[in-house]
C-alpha cells in the first residue's frame, strides 16, 4: 500500500528511518512493482546517511584508549548523532513529503483563521468551541441548522418521541400499579409538537448566538474547498492553517427496485408527520429502527420490521436480540428477520420480501428506511483534493484524525468513523481541535479504547468494550459474570423487573473487558464501568464502593459480587473455617 501511494518516496523513508531491519525490507520490497534498479538507487541514497552517522559512531569509539575517553567531545558528538539521527530524518522527510503532496497549491503567507470547521454538528460545534476557548480565530460553516442531526433530526427529537411513546405505554400498563388500565387519548400532530418543543428548548445550547458570544465566527452557507487552505463560502475566500471536516452522515438508501418511486420516510424526515401512520414498515433491525418500531407502536400504529440479517441489533449478543425481539413483539410489533426486500411498488404502497423462494407482500401506509447512515463526502470539495475514501465509506484520518493526504486538514464525527454516535464525535473533535492547533509542538493519538453506547428501547441495551461475539471473534479469552436485573430490589418496585448486567473479565483477574446491562435507565447504570474500564479499576473497586440503595446502579455491585463468588479463594476458606471451629471448642 505505501509503494502503490508514495512510489519510490516509500522505500526511502523505510531506509532512512529504519523501524524495520534492512534484510526485511529488501524481502518484501521483492513482492511490490519496484523496479531493481529504483529499488537499487533508492536504497543507496537513503542508507547512505545513516551509514555515516553509524560509521563515524563506530569511528570514534574505536578511539577509546581510556576512561576518560568517554566524555571526549567526539564521543559525546556521535552519541547525540545517533540519539537525533531518526528525529532530524523523519522531519526531513515530513518536510519533502510536505512540499510534494502541497506542490500544486499556492500556500498563503498568512492566513485568516488558525482553523475553518465545516459543518456545525456535534464534532463541529465541539471542535470550534475548543479553539475558541484557547483564544485561536476559528470560523464555523453550516448551511443547514446549527446542531447538525443529534439535535435537528437525531437524538433529541427521537428521545421526546420514545418518552411521549413511554407515557401512552404506561396508561396501558397502569394495572401493573393498582390504576384502572386505560386507552390514552391523544392527537398524534400534538405529541409531535412536543417532539418540536423539545428540539426547540435545547437550540439555544448549539446556536449562532452562544458561539458569537464564545468567539466564534459563524457564517451561514454552503462551503466549498478550493485548496487544503482555502474555503469558500456565499462568494468569500477564508484561508485557514487547518481545516476541519465535521460534515456528518446521512441515511442510506438501499437500491432496492421501486423504492426510489416511493415516497418514502427516514430518521431526517419522519419528524415530519402530522398523522399517525396506520401501517408502518420500517426497513433495518439496527438500533434505530428498533426505537422507533417501538415508539410508533406504543402510539398505535401497526409496525412490520424486516431485517435481512438472521437476527436484530446484530452487534449484540445473541441473547440481547431475542430479550429485543420479545420486547417489540409485547408492543405488537411484527419482527421478519432473515427476510430479504426484493421490491416496492409504491402505487399499491407494498413491499414483495423473500424469506426464502417466493415474494411475500407486506402492506404499508408509510414506509421508513433505517438501514444505516452513509458519510457526507460529496458537494464541498473533496473530490477535487482527491482526498482519499476509506472502505467504509468514510474520511480516511490516521490516528492524529488527520487525512492520509493532507496533514492540516482534519475530520471529526460520522464523516470520520468508526463510531457514529454524537459522543464519539465530540471525543474525536477535541483531538482534531488540540492537533490542528498545536502541532507539531505536541500532538496526541485518538484513544478508542472505552466507547461505550446505547439503545434507547424499553428496556435500553447499554454497552461498553467487547461483548461475547467480538471477544470470540477476536481471539480474547475471557469469563463471563452475570447479574439479573429481575431480582434488584428496585427493578422490582419500579415494575421493572427484566434483564441483566453481564461483565466480561481476564480469566483469573477482575479486569474488565466488556460489559452489557439490559435493562430501564442502562445507559445510566452502565457509566460506573465505563468510568472503572477508563482508568483501570475492577471489579473488586466496584464491589468495595458504597452503593445507594435501592438504585438500579447496585445491579454493578451485585455484577461483582458474582464474580467474587465464582473467584472464592477455597483453600484459605476451608483454613478459616477450620480456625473458627478451633475457637468454639
Amino acid at each position: 500500500e505505501g509503494i502503490e501511494k508514495e512510489g519510490p518516496f516509500y522505500l526511502l523513508t523505510l531506509r532512512l528511518v529504519p523501524l524495520f531491519p534492512f534484510f526485511l525490507v529488501n524481502l518484501v520490497m521483492g513482492l511490490t512493482s519496484i523496479r531493481v534498479f529504483t529499488f537499487y538507487i533508492v536504497s543507496q541514497i537513503g542508507m547512505l546517511p545513516g551509514t555515516l552517522v553509524y560509521v563515524n559512531a563506530g569511528t570514534e569509539l574505536s578511539k577509546i584508549d581510556s576512561l576518560d575517553g568517554i566524555l571526549s567531545p567526539g564521543i559525546i558528538l556521535s552519541l547525540v548523532l545517533l540519539g537525533v539521527f531518526p528525529i532530524l530524518a523523519k522531519s526531513t522527510l515530513k518536510f519533502f513529503k510536505s512540499r510534494k503532496v502541497y506542490s500544486r497549491f499556492k500556500k498563503p503567507k498568512s492566513f485568516d483563521y488558525n482553523i475553518v470547521v465545516i459543518g456545525a454538528g456535534s464534532g463541529g460545534l465541539v471542535t470550534a468551541y475548543i479553539a475558541a476557548a484557547v483564544k485561536a480565530k476559528v470560523a464555523l460553516i453550516e448551511k443547514e441548522r446549527m446542531g447538525g442531526d443529534c439535535l435537528n433530526t437525531g437524538c433529541v427529537p427521537s428521545k421526546a418521541f420514545l418518552r411521549a411513546a413511554k407515557v401512552a405505554h404506561e396508561f396501558r400498563k397502569a394495572s401493573a400499579f393498582g390504576f384502572e388500565p386505560t386507552e390514552p387519548r391523544f392527537k398524534f400532530s400534538d405529541v409531535m409538537d412536543k417532539v418540536h418543543a423539545s428540539v426547540e428548548a435545547i437550540a439555544p445550547h448549539d446556536s449562532v448566538e452562544r458561539y458569537s458570544n464564545l468567539g466564534v465566527e459563524c457564517i451561514q452557507g454552503d462551503a466549498r474547498m478550493r485548496s487544503p487552505f482555502e474555503v469558500e463560502v456565499n462568494g468569500r475566500v477564508l484561508t485557514a492553517k487547518n481545516i476541519v471536516l465535521a460534515t456528518g452522515a446521512q441515511p442510506f438508501v438501499p437500491p432496492i427496485p421501486g423504492l426510489d418511486q416511493t415516497k418514502f420516510l427516514t430518521s431526517d424526515t419522519v419528524w415530519d408527520l402530522r398523522e399517525l401512520p396506520k401501517r408502518l414498515v420500517i426497513l433495518g433491525g439496527g438500533p434505530i429502527a428498533c426505537e422507533l418500531a417501538q415508539g410508533f407502536a406504543r402510539l398505535g400504529s401497526q409496525v412490520t420490521i424486516i431485517e435481512m440479517a438472521p437476527r436484530l441489533m446484530a452487534r449484540e449478543d445473541p441473547e440481547v436480540s431475542t430479550l429485543m425481539e420479545a420486547a417489540l413483539a409485547a408492543d405488537g410489533v411484527k419482527v421478519l428477520c432473515g427476510f430479504k426486500a426484493v421490491r416496492v411498488d409504491g402505487a399499491k404502497k407494498t413491499l414483495y420480501g423473500s424469506p426464502d423462494q417466493d415474494q411475500v407482500p407486506v402492506e404499508f401506509d408509510e414506509i421508513l428506511i433505517a438501514v444505516g447512515r452513509k458519510a457526507r463526502t460529496k458537494g464541498f470539495g473533496l473530490e477535487e483534493l482527491d482526498l482519499e475514501i476509506a472502505p467504509q465509506g468514510t474520511i480516511a484520518v490516521d490516528e492524529y484524525m488527520r487525512t492520509t493526504k493532507y496533514p492540516n486538514i482534519y475530520v471529526c464525527g460520522d464523516a470520520a468513523g468508526p463510531y457514529q454516535f454524537t459522543h464519539t464525535a465530540s471525543h474525536q473533535a477535541w483531538f482534531a481541535a488540540v492537533n490542528s492547533l498545536f502541532s507539531p509542538f505536541k500532538s496526541f493519538k485518538v484513544d478508542y479504547r472505552v466507547i461505550p453506547w446505547c439503545t434507547f428501547t424499553d428496556p435500553e441495551v447499554a454497552r461498553v468494550g467487547l461483548n461475547e461475539a467480538e471477544a470470540r471473534e477476536k481471539g480474547t479469552d475471557f469469563k463471563t459474570y452475570r447479574y439479573d436485573i429481575g431480582e434488584l430490589d428496585r427493578a422490582i418496585t419500579e415494575g421493572s423487573a427484566h434483564g441483566f448486567v453481564k461483565v466480561l473479565t481476564a480469566p483469573g483477574s477482575d479486569k474488565i473487558l466488556g460489559v452489557t446491562i439490559v435493562g430501564a435507565h442502562a445507559g445510566e447504570t452502565i457509566i460506573e464501568f465505563i468510568t472503572a474500564m477508563k482508568f483501570g479499576l475492577g471489579l473488586n473497586k466496584i464491589l468495595s464502593t458504597i452503593h445507594i440503595y435501592p438504585t438500579m446502579a447496585e445491579a454493578n455491585k451485585y455484577a461483582a459480587g458474582v464474580w467474587k463468588r465464582e473467584n472464592a479463594p477455597v483453600r484459605a476458606l476451608n483454613c478459616l473455617q477450620k480456625f473458627h471451629q478451633w475457637r468454639r471448642s
